[in-house]
């Protein structure tokens, strides 16, 4: 352990888990894991193409032009093709992965949009083999998903300071970077206590007023995280061990940290765990909109013709309804009664979903206002994700009444994307080709496939070529 100028603990944490990420070596990662980390990057740039008509996708890019200082770079941003440094890169691409919040979802957030957006800018700027890539990718997740556990909030949800989501974002792409750049464990733990500096901490805000700022959050810890490994790169003094320093990291977001989180279960592979997002919308909606568009595509259902549908058990902060109208991308992704009525009228789901014009549209309102909570006590986010860490999914049962009386129901938990249920590999690719098709001609989304699912064969500047217009 380093020097420490006050009392910190007697914990090496921070140095283990530098060492296990600096060992994970592509001959011996399981192909399952492969597999799932190459399909995890396709579908996340699918995700992000398919944002392209989204207002935020056009901002997103100019702004990080100008953090770029104008074109220039090896990087390639997702949308446009424009060349930029890597962390410029990241940043845009790390907005874009999170705008139509379709990546992914763990435990406690969105890893796929902190890892697969700093992983690719800097394999590409390095031109990093493809094995280095999947190494790079694997220890992001890894990292992140225990980093993320270690400060979940104590089951007693009272005691928990706030819900800081974008505050462990980082470390996804700083272990990723970190692992990319090569460097050592000693390094690679100085890269965690930066990244533990960089964080970012009032999440809160977001959540609180339903800005879309709130997706400029996974671009900026995108960046952060490569900042954080050059800058250990370049040489810093001390700043080790700060995943086991109180209050350096873990006692900023709960009065009771599980530290022994960052080490727990370094023989498996968390990201297997990872929740892919089936529908363009927040992680618990997704159960809900799936039964209902396998009912209404079971039994032909009309939408002028339903007169009720009940949610239950309906879940806290997520059934919320305006007559007039939505007024944030973030809002609406949040709202089971919108997202509900969305899918009804457009089964296929995107970006279309999310036009500015659809937040007050009257026929979406109109349908959405059908959609009621059960009579059930709610589901609680934090009583929720207890529930998803133990292995299991909060069940929810949705009844569907049309007008001359025909009622269709079903209970289900988990849904297509959940780790019990995982997407099939053709089930993945089908899903870019309908994303990526907002972007490219069908050649081009075939090449973008291959490269990805034989990503051990290509390198990171390759990529580039592909993107361009």
């Amino acid at each position: 352990m380093g020097r420490h100028y006050f009392d910190a603990g007697t914990t090496d944490y921070t140095q283990r888990l530098s060492e296990y990420a600096v060992g994970i070596r592509y001959d011996d990662l399981p192909e399952e894991v492969i597999e799932r980390v190459r399909l995890m990057a396709l579908h996340t740039l699918g995700v992000s193409l398919a944002a392209v008509d989204i207002p935020l996708s056009a901002a997103a890019v100019k702004t990080a032009s100008r953090i770029n200082g104008g074109s220039g770079g090896k990087a390639t941003a997702w949308l446009g093709g424009e060349k930029l440094s890597a962390t410029s890169t990241a940043f845009v691409n790390g907005t874009l992965a999170d705008i139509l919040d379709w990546e992914d979802c763990s435990w406690a957030g969105h890893p796929s949009a902190g890892v697969i957006p700093a992983a690719l800018a800097l394999a590409e700027e390095l031109d990093a083999s493809g094995k280095d890539l999947i190494e790079a990718l694997v220890a992001g997740y890894e990292v992140y998903l225990r980093v993320a556990m270690s400060v979940q909030p104590p089951r007693d949800y009272n005691h928990n300071k706030g819900w800081g989501l974008s505050s462990w974002q980082i470390f996804a792409s700083a272990a990723a970077a970190a692992k990319l750049l090569g460097l050592d464990a000693s390094t690679t733990n100085q890269t965690y206590g930066l990244a533990a500096l960089y964080t970012s901490i009032p999440s809160n805000l977001t959540q609180a007023t339903m800005s879309d700022a709130y997706h400029y959050e996974q671009g900026q810890n995108a960046l952060s995280g490569i900042l954080a490994a050059y800058n250990a790169e370049s040489g810093i003094e001390n700043l080790t061990d700060g995943l086991d320093i109180p209050y350096a990291f873990a006692e900023q977001l709960t009065s009771a940290p599980e530290r022994s989180w960052l080490v727990r279960d370094l023989n498996s592979y968390l990201l297997l765990k990872i929740l892919i997002k089936h529908w363009p919308a927040n992680m618990w909606v997704q159960t809900p909109v799936e039964i209902v568009a396998s009912l209404a595509r079971e039994h032909a259902i009309d939408p002028a013709n339903i007169a009720e549908i009940v949610i239950d058990p309906p879940t806290q902060f997520r059934m919320h309804f305006y007559p007039e109208g939505f007024s944030s991308l973030m809002e609406a992704q949040f709202s089971t009664p919108f997202v509900v009525a969305s899918v009804l009228l457009d089964p296929s789901p995107g970006s279309g979903w999310y036009a500015p014009e659809k937040l007050r549209d009257p026929a979406v309102l109109e349908l959405a206002s059908k959609v009621k909570a059960g009579p059930s006590p709610e589901h609680t986010l934090r009583g929720s994700f207890a529930l998803y860490e133990d292995g299991t999914f909060p069940e929810k049962s949705v009844t569907i009444t049309l007008k001359d009386g025909a009622v269709y129901t079903r209970t289900q938990a988990t849904h297509k994307g959940h780790p019990d249920d995982m997407l099939t590999r053709d089930e993945f690719t089908e899903l870019f080709r309908l994303n990526a098709s907002k972007v490219f001609d069908a050649a081009r989304t075939e090449k973008l496939i291959d490269f990805f699912l034989t990503l051990e064969q290509h390198t990171g500047a390759e990529l580039g070529t592909l993107l361009r217009p």
